[in-house]
């Protein structure tokens, strides 16, 4: 039988000081030298007031790389009196926005901790990464192959987004956004949406004996790219067929640049018809069956969605499916860190379990969805 496995503490780092709205452009740099027409429409749906940038808003260099973010999540992590980084048996480090093609980035991130060795393992992905590096990090405990293990989810979307590696957006008619926020999506979405962050939970076999811990009991990542074209992606041109071609099929390093091979983009149109849906749909129903649970089976609800768009689809879709969450169990800080993809649930994770809200018994309903390709994860954790 798998052990029990406990998370006995979660850490975050946000870089450097919070940007609000109305400096965005200010951090990030104008596209083409020309104020966005879309941003104010953008945010006004998506509902981030603040959020972080890894770039020194005074001469726009970047201060601080993926794997330095994770690092510093992993340093503030206290579990417990004794812990250091050398007593870390497995490093699990899920991004979408590595800061090189190779080595991995889990290896980048032990390089930065220089701990003793380790098992070291990278996830790659979009916002699943990070629920991937959990997962995997959880295994390893249960199965007792080791007695803890670090988590981490991270993301640098700064790098995608700064105005240096982006092209002039496609021009909008203001009329057609105010109808349909959704098309905004295909251009400016992702740069007024995406931002920095870094999050590390540490896994253990031990439930400490004077502090609350969060016990998983299960992680569900399920995939829907057998039946779903790809949505969220970049390294890439998606052709009419759906299919997509990679950086390296273009003709030349020069070429991949130039045609936005190596631009981050959004398929709003299959993001907006599907993503919930499939999501909650088509995906949710099994795991209630599998899992046994029912609605007040939940004490918190803890969704990563993209934006304050979804909000009222997503409660609709699972009270459609007979599994009503009450928007007084919702807990999310989109507003306040905004979304930092990878990193996003450790984020919300992390201000939870240390506002002193948690009780003993509380049941937390984790919501982790990626248009990468369309895939989800839940997991459900109880306070002990």
């Amino acid at each position: 039988m798998p052990r029990d496995v406990f998370i006995t503490d979660i850490a975050a780092f946000l870089p450097n000081d919070p940007v609000d709205n109305e400096n965005i452009e200010k951090v990030l740099g104008m596209v083409g030298h020309t104020p966005s027409r879309t941003k104010k429409i953008i945010l006004r749906n998506n509902g981030i007031k603040q959020r972080y940038y890894a770039i020194d808003p005074e001469n726009g260099k970047t201060t601080h790389t993926n794997a330095q973010l994770s690092a510093e999540a992993v340093k503030r992590l206290q579990p417990n009196d004794d812990f250091s980084f050398d007593t870390i048996q497995c490093l699990c480090c899920g991004t979408a926005s590595p800061d090189q093609l190779l080595p991995g980035h889990g290896s980048m991130v032990h390089g930065e901790l220089g701990s003793l060795p380790c098992e070291v393992i990278s996830t790659a992905g979009v916002c699943l990464s990070g629920a991937s590096s959990l997962k995997y990090a959880y295994m390893s405990v249960a199965s007792g192959n080791t007695e803890n293990a670090v988590a981490t989810g991270s993301d640098t979307a700064s790098s995608f987004i700064n105005s240096r590696n982006c092209a002039p957006n496609a021009a909008h008619n203001a009329a057609d956004l105010e109808q349909q926020p959704g098309l905004a999506f295909e251009s400016d979405f992702l740069r007024w949406m995406l931002s920095d962050g870094a999050g590390a939970a540490f896994l253990s076999s031990q439930k400490p004996e004077s502090a609350l811990s969060l016990r998983i009991d299960w992680i569900e990542l399920l995939s829907h790219a057998g039946s779903m074209e790809t949505c969220m992606y970049a390294g890439g041109k998606k052709k009419e067929d759906g299919t997509l071609t990679g950086w390296r099929e273009a003709p030349s390093p020069e070429a991949a640049v130039d045609e936005g091979f190596m631009l981050i983009k959004q398929d709003a149109r299959l993001l907006n018809r599907e993503i919930i849906s499939t999501m909650v749909d088509r995906t949710f129903p099994g795991i209630m069956e599998k899992r046994n649970i029912s609605p007040d089976d939940i004490t918190w609800f803890l969704p990563h969605y993209s934006s304050e768009y979804f909000r009222k689809e997503l409660f609709d879709h699972f009270e459609k499916i007979g599994f009503p969450i009450p928007f007084d169990k919702w807990f999310t800080n989109l507003t306040t860190k905004g979304n930092t993809g990878a990193a996003s649930i450790y984020i919300i994770l992390e201000e939870l379990f240390h506002s002193g809200r948690l009780k003993e018994g509380d049941r937390l309903l984790c919501f982790i969805p990626e248009s990468g390709r369309f895939s989800i994860g839940y997991a459900l954790l109880s306070v002990v």
